[in-house]
């Protein structure tokens, strides 16, 4: 089991639970002998044939496709993958995808917090991944009204159309943060318990761990038709990159190239995980033919952690985009208290004027721990149910991406610049570092 050293009362809001959550994380942090690692032995279900595997794409039956959040990175590539000459594949998004759309995909803009949407793009679908989330990131994760509202509510109105309907195979895309919330996790699996929803620090993995928990139980649920059932599974994926990719990449090659990336903070030692896109679109196939009878509903109320299998410092994984992009990668590292205590104040000032200016972020505690706090998991429930087998890849394609679309240093950055983001740092640690000192004379 997990074994969490931080906690506070669900009935905490606002400053008082920022204030809380910080010190307790900031103890946790600075103690000498950490002792909030797991441990735990690896078991799941025994399958009846450990021999079957899936194939992507040349096995698919000709079916109908609905994916949910299809106008985003994933749920694109995840079409394109899905797509043959007898299926009908349907991207439901609020907004279309940026490429364009390949023969054999539809685009049907609709939301998923409406449920009449959500009824009309499902008729007659065989299988829905729903991808659909808000506030994975930056100043999304602050709007908690949205984020409620597309994660719990888009979900229950997913399930319900799916049961109306007859719909018989739902996959829905979690994420890790279900079992995380900032304590250390080493090779954890399915076995861990969800994380308290009064330990998630953001709205957004508070929602998909309620919304993961509702898919899970929706599974068996008897379909209107009266013949047949729903069935349902979940995958947690970590953080997905490949050329391309939209949300994250693009935010930190900003940094970059803005000067801003110029130090790096935590335990050199920690470790994190990420999917190649590719990998995670694998994994949705593969789980859903696992809940056909051809994959004898192997799958069926199952949750499958899935990544590169590749644990790595967060910082190192982006060393070759930063160094490919010709910028240095910065030698100062600063104590992971001091971050999140700079995310906490960034947070505090968001909810002040975030209503008459909505500013991005330059880090919310959730990516700070995220990206600062080891956690990765083991593959071997997906690699023996779904026969998910990870292939290995790399930030060429990224960095090649990138340089394609005129990013990459180019000349010397101004010395005016340069001495001016500089002190602004110095300035900004120097306040932060005062702010942890006693006052004098108290």
């Amino acid at each position: 089991m997990v074994v969490c050293h931080f906690g506070c009362s669900h009935k905490n809001r606002g400053l008082h639970f920022f204030l809380e959550q910080f010190v307790l994380r900031w103890r946790e942090w600075n103690k000498h002998d950490v002792n909030h690692s797991l441990s735990f032995s690896l078991s799941f279900r025994p399958l009846a044939s450990q021999q079957h595997l899936f194939t992507m794409n040349t096995n698919l039956a000709a079916h109908t496709y609905v994916v949910t959040g299809g106008g985003g990175y994933f749920g694109f590539r995840l079409a394109c993958t899905l797509r043959n000459e007898s299926s009908r594949i349907l991207l439901f998004d609020v907004r279309p995808p940026s490429a364009v759309l390949p023969e054999g995909v539809e685009f049907v803009q609709g939301d998923v917090r409406d449920y009449a949407q959500v009824e009309k793009v499902l008729q007659g679908a065989d299988c829905v991944f729903h991808a659909a989330s808000y506030g994975m990131s930056g100043r999304e994760q602050l709007n908690k009204k949205l984020i409620e509202e597309v994660n719990v509510q888009g979900t229950e109105n997913v399930l319900q159309a799916c049961v109306a309907l007859g719909v018989p195979r739902l996959v829905y895309t979690s994420t890790f943060n279900v079992v995380f919330g900032g304590q250390v996790i080493r090779n954890g699996d399915e076995t861990l318990p969800y994380l308290p929803l009064h330990l998630h620090p953001d709205h957004y993995s508070r929602t998909k761990s309620l919304a993961e928990m509702r898919v899970l139980k929706a599974n068996g649920s008897p379909l209107a038709d009266g013949c047949r059932i729903l069935r349902t599974c979940a995958l947690r994926p970590a953080g997905i990159y490949g050329p391309g990719e939209e949300r994250h990449l693009p935010r930190i090659v900003g940094y970059i190239e803005n000067g801003l990336f110029k130090f790096v903070y935590g335990d050199p030692d920690s470790l994190v995980e990420f999917v190649h896109v590719d990998n995670l679109v694998s994994a949705h196939v593969l789980a859903a033919e696992a809940l056909t009878e051809k994959g004898q509903h192997c799958a069926a109320g199952q949750a499958y952690f899935i990544s590169d299998g590749r644990p790595v410092n967060n910082f190192e994984f982006f060393r070759p985009l930063v160094e490919g992009l010709g910028y240095s990668f910065p030698k100062l590292r600063l104590p992971i208290s001091l971050i999140y205590f700079f995310a906490f104040l960034t947070e505090m000032v968001h909810s002040v004027v975030g209503r008459v200016y909505n500013f991005q972020p330059l880090l919310t505690r959730t990516e700070v721990y995220k990206t600062g706090v080891t956690h990765y998991f083991s593959m071997d429930k997906a690699k023996a149910e779904l026969g998910y087998d990870p292939r290995v890849y790399d930030l060429k394609e990224v960095v090649e991406w990138f340089r394609s679309r005129g990013h990459g240093r180019k000349h010397a950055a101004s010395p005016v610049k340069k001495l001016i983001l500089d002190a602004l740092l110095f300035l900004i640690v120097g306040a932060l570092i005062l702010s942890f000192l006693p006052v004098v004379g108290q």
